[in-house]
């Protein structure tokens, strides 16, 4: 009768409080952990259906389904055993303050930064990768991005808060190097002409070998220090219906965990995962393409640092 309240391995599909089981640590700078798992609640900045304030905690329930493998298949470790992950929980702002969040976020992340660890962030809409770049870019200085999305996001018409402009507004800040990014699953419309950001669009994608897009996204960030962000529409809606903006002719899951997997050897420093809106989902499957996505790229984090 002991240990009726002790989390046992087989409470498979409970117990998801935080992403993958991982513990509660409220302040996560007095800590030896090596990642921080925080959610940014965030959809005051969309443009189109709200509701991704909700994603870290649909992300978080959804990652109980793949807490009970261990070793995540086709991984040959667990993450676990090599990388201490920590769930800081969500940022704290005042309700409706977007300028809140935005320095609030940005000092969290230097906080996390400057103690020795890095963040896996949880959104929120995308606009929270804008104030984790600008953390980021004050310890690495200029960074190059692998953006993961149907869209540029390098408008300059929106307003200061717009999940449509932090890409306009990074380069011009010198957090990141066009020449050095690639954006990837392209599907509407942005300015060929000046754009700057190297485009493998999503009909390109779909059509190109895992491999071929590997080789050319490692030619083009190089040695760079790399920001990773995912948005969830850059799959298919058939794969993630639960976002603000789906757009079809999207990447299916399959193509898009080998191109991640593939990502291991480059200096990828800091990821995101954005734009996952339970209330458009339908049987949690965005939520669990979110999921695994971070988790996939936590294993690529940490198969780095092994490889070293």
């Amino acid at each position: 009768m002991n240990d009726l309240f002790t989390k046992k391995d087989y409470s498979l599909y409970s117990n998801a409080m935080t992403f993958m089981r991982r513990p509660l640590v409220q302040n996560p700078i007095d800590n030896d952990a090596d990642i921080v798992v925080l959610g940014a609640p965030l959809d005051m900045a969309t443009s189109g259906r709200p509701g991704a304030r909700l994603g870290p905690d649909a992300i978080r329930r959804a990652s109980v389904n793949l807490a009970w493998e261990g070793k995540k298949f086709p991984w040959d470790f667990n993450v676990f055993d090599h990388t201490k992950v920590i769930d800081s929980g969500d940022l704290v702002f005042d309700t409706g303050d977007a300028e809140d969040l935005t320095v609030r976020l940005e000092a969290a992340a230097d906080a996390i930064l400057n103690s020795g660890k890095t963040l896996l962030g949880l959104g929120g809409d995308h606009f929270i990768t804008l104030p984790l770049l600008r953390a980021y870019g004050k310890k690495y200085g200029e960074m190059a991005l692998i953006h993961f999305d149907a869209h540029t996001d390098t408008y300059s018409h929106g307003s200061r808060y717009d999940h449509g402009t932090m890409f306009y507004h990074a380069p011009n800040e010198g957090l990141i190097s066009p020449e050095h990014s690639v954006q990837i699953g392209i599907r509407t419309e942005y300015e060929k002409e000046d754009h700057g950001f190297n485009v493998i669009n999503a009909m390109q994608a779909n059509d190109m070998s895992v491999d071929a897009i590997i080789e050319q996204v490692k030619g083009i960030v190089g040695d760079k220090p790399v920001y990773l962000t995912f948005d969830i529409d850059c799959l298919d809606p058939a794969f993630a219906p639960g976002t603000g903006t789906p757009v079809c002719g999207g990447l299916n899951s399959d193509k898009i965990l080998k191109i991640i997997r593939g990502l291991q050897g480059i200096n990828m420093v800091g990821m995101d995962v954005v734009e996952v809106s339970p209330a458009y989902d339908q049987s949690d499957i965005t939520a669990l393409a979110g999921a695994t996505i971070a988790l996939e790229l936590l294993y690529v984090w940490t198969a780095n640092r092994l490889n070293k």
